[in-house]
């Protein structure tokens, strides 16, 4: 396998990942208290975006068995047509794998590995891999787009990329 199709994780940051979607996190976010002043709200955290005939927006629960590292990436998708935000229900680690798009195929693959209360809002048409905890069983908080329409695109590698581990030193 070529060296050029070895990705190092990397930490997550509202600035790395700006060009594939948001960060949602508290941390730097807007709030305000509410509720006679029991409950701070983390306001406007990702931006959801719907397109298409009937969209509406859909939260569901993914629960995804874990991967390890290495791991070997086959396959890509993407969603023309909507949004898709993940956030999850426990400490446990999980990779965010994300690519540029070049004339329909992704490219330039980051695996960025989130921290505790990080999730991600991955934007519209952005390719992404498939839900990656690591370690053990991992529940998240999925928002998406429901709606008519196909919002989903798969790419199959040639030759799978493997996602490492940070790189040494």
């Amino acid at each position: 396998m070529p060296a050029d199709n070895t990705i190092f994780t990397e930490p997550l940051t509202t600035e790395a990942f700006a060009p594939f979607g948001q960060v949602i996190q508290t941390e730097n976010a807007d709030h305000y208290p509410i509720n006679l002043g029991m409950t701070e709200r983390f306001h406007d955290l990702a931006r959801i975006e719907l397109e298409g005939d009937k969209a509406r927006p859909l939260i569901s629960i993914f629960r995804g068995r874990p991967y390890a590292l290495p791991l070997d990436l086959l396959m890509m998708e993407r969603h023309p047509l909507g949004s898709q935000a993940f956030f999850p229900l426990s400490t446990h680690p999980w990779l965010v794998i994300v690519a540029q798009d070049n004339r329909g195929e992704p490219t330039r693959l980051r695996a960025f590995r989130p921290a505790a209360g990080q999730g991600v809002n991955i934007a519209i048409n952005v390719w992404h891999g498939v839900l990656t905890p690591l370690e053990k069983t991992s529940e998240f908080l999925v928002v998406d787009r429901g709606g008519e329409g196909n919002n989903l695109e798969e790419h199959h590698f040639k030759h799978p990329w493997t996602i490492v581990a940070d790189r040494p030193g």
